[in-house]
This record gives C-alpha cells, structure tokens and sequence, in this order.
C-alpha cells in the first residue's frame, strides 16, 4: 500500500515504514530543482554579502550592491536631513 506524494514525479510514501520513495520513475527532475534552488539560495547569500556575480547580472558587474547601497543611503540620508533643517527653519520663523 503506498500512498501518493508527487504523482508528476512518480514519488510514492510507505507509511509502513515511513519513506517517500519513487514508484519506478527517475528522481532526476526532483535534483534539477534542487540544483536551481540551492543555485538561487547562494545567490541571495552572495547579495546579502556584497560579494561575487549574481545570476540574473550581466558579467562583469562584480560589487555593483555596495555602490548602490551607498548611492541609496547617500540620497536617503540628504532628504531626512533637509526634512529635519525645514522643520527647524519653519520652526524659528
């Protein structure tokens, strides 16, 4: 008796003894996925860090994050600044 997990992927559970196993199919489609996940987790890991070519970048392109985070904080930090001195200006007038 065998219950079914992932038909499309002809994976079956034995809930006797408590395995998922294949029903006589290839698990090769189950490890290309896995492949592409752990492809795209070590790219949110390289993102994280600042470090390295991400998957969907152009070669070449290597540290593009810590210069655009800086622009980003750079701009953000300019325009709280100004809201703070406006407040104070209009606050003494």
């Amino acid at each position: 008796m065998y219950i079914q997990v992932l038909p499309e992927f002809g994976l079956v559970a034995d809930p006797m003894i408590g395995v998922i196993t294949t029903a006589g199919e290839s698990l090769a489609p189950v490890i290309e996925k896995v492949a592409e996940l752990e492809a795209i987790a070590d790219d949110v890991v390289n993102m994280l860090s600042g470090k390295g070519n991400f998957l969907a970048s152009f070669p070449g392109r290597d540290r593009n994050l810590p210069v655009a985070g800086g622009m980003t904080a750079f701009w953000y930090g300019l325009a709280v600044g100004l809201f703070i001195a406006g407040i104070y200006v209009f606050h003494l007038i």
